[in-house]
């Protein structure tokens, strides 16, 4: 099973092919680990206006992701990328899957948060949907919307931490951790929800406004380097603050 956005990395520009694989869905506890990389802080970055009404005025307001890199970090996840580019995929570009790992988030969050367990099969490790259709059969009805994050709503895009694994067979594996910022308009409850950011966002003419809350999540996307294998990226990690902790 895969998704037309989703394709070889850098093999196809800006996509992603995510296809579970047997062996990547393997406890990792028989694999040796390089030490990863910490993830880079978020630097500040300013994502599309919205317009607001207030008093009667019009006022462009943005959304800002605001963090304070670090330089140290910084560097370590770009001699990764190096190490990946040198000795998995010499095509290996971290924009494009940057940009297909985006697309993927997207498509995957609708999934889940329709509870489409089944078709989430080929995409995400096995034994990771048996459980979040476990906490998901918990969550109510808004907390399942909140989990949908729509292309155009996805605020900001950053890879976390790069790891390279051994297992005792020589089988090779790469796993990249992305965070997403994304807005929901989902009603929640401010109680669940302490800590998360409002937005009133125009979305008609004059007086008509919505409400919306920004919200976090990270999606680990693993991949098995060994000769022989298919090049096929499956998610085996997903997070979704104050939902899916």
């Amino acid at each position: 099973m895969s998704l037309p956005m989703l394709r070889g990395c850098c093999r196809v520009p800006s996509a992603l092919r995510l296809f579970v694989n047997e062996s990547i869905i393997l406890s990792r506890s028989g694999k040796q680990r390089l030490p990863p990389s910490s993830p880079a802080a978020a630097a500040t970055a300013p994502v599309r206006p919205y317009s607001s009404d207030r008093g009667g005025l019009n006022q462009n307001q943005k959304v800002v992701v605001v963090g304070i890199p670090n330089p140290f970090m910084w560097f370590r996840t770009r001699i990764y990328y190096f190490l990946i580019r040198s000795y998995f995929d010499k095509e290996f570009n971290i924009e494009e899957f940057t940009e297909g790992a985006k697309q993927a988030f997207s498509h995957v969050s609708r999934l889940l948060s329709q509870c489409q367990f089944e078709a989430l099969e080929g995409l995400v490790a096995k034994d990771l949907i048996a459980k979040l259709e476990e906490k998901c059969s918990l969550m109510p009805s808004s907390h399942k919307k909140a989990l949908s994050a729509e292309s155009d709503e996805i605020m900001y895009t950053i890879p976390g931490d790069v790891g390279i694994y051994y297992d005792d067979n020589g089988r090779k594996f790469v796993s990249i951790l992305m965070r997403f910022w994304y807005l929901t308009s989902a009603r929640l409850p401010d109680s669940d929800m302490e800590g998360t950011r409002f937005f009133q966002v125009a979305i008609g003419g004059e007086g008509e406004a919505e409400t919306k809350r920004l919200l976090t999540a990270n999606y680990e996307f693993q991949r098995e380097f060994t000769k022989g294998v298919p090049p096929d990226w499956t998610i085996t990690r997903i997070e979704h603050s104050k939902l899916l902790d």
